[in-house]
């Protein structure tokens, strides 16, 4: 198996999940865009590995898909998290799956406990015009929390997913 190309569809996988946390936590929204290069680059690379690893990384991520779908339509998940995750699980064989979903459980745990911890925070000062965006990223998610939002979890399942392909490169 080529290294590098591998090394760069894993790189572009990454950034796609940080393109789509990022959006996520600015806007409440994962594009698109986003689970398409994942899916594309995902792909790409488990055929390097051969047809039987591909298939296998297909297989898990529909049975998947499946069981989020079902937790989308009890309000336990959004649909773009459910997206996220089985684009995010193509990329994978299925024993990194399984870290993968750890892996995000952790973060998604630790996220709740920094929004939980957040409610307690003074209200956010209005921001003055030409703020800088990060500034202004802050205070609307202070805002956010304090009005209990759900949580932008593309954050923890872009975490777990860049845990999991990093740990998967040696192998």
């Amino acid at each position: 198996m080529p290294v590098m190309p591998y090394q760069i569809l894993l790189f572009c996988v990454i950034a796609a999940l940080a393109y789509a946390a990022w959006s996520d936590l600015a806007t409440r929204i994962i594009p698109n865009q986003a689970c398409i290069v994942i899916v594309a680059a995902g792909m790409t690379a488990r055929a390097m590995a051969g047809a039987a690893p591909l298939a296998w990384s297909l297989l898990f991520s529909a049975l998947l898909f499946c069981l989020l779908v079902a937790a989308h339509a009890r309000g336990i998940l959004g649909g773009g998290d459910v997206k996220l995750i089985s684009a995010t699980a193509i990329a994978l064989p299925p024993a990194g799956a399984f870290l993968f979903l750890t892996a995000t459980a952790v973060a998604g745990g630790a996220l709740a406990a920094v929004h939980l911890l957040l409610r307690y925070l003074p209200p956010p000062a209005p921001m003055p015009a030409g703020a800088p965006l990060l500034s202004r990223l802050c205070a609307i998610e202070r805002w956010r929390i304090r009005r209990h939002s759900p949580l932008p979890y593309g954050i923890a399942i872009a975490s777990g997913g860049s845990w999991a392909l990093l740990s998967t490169l040696g192998s």
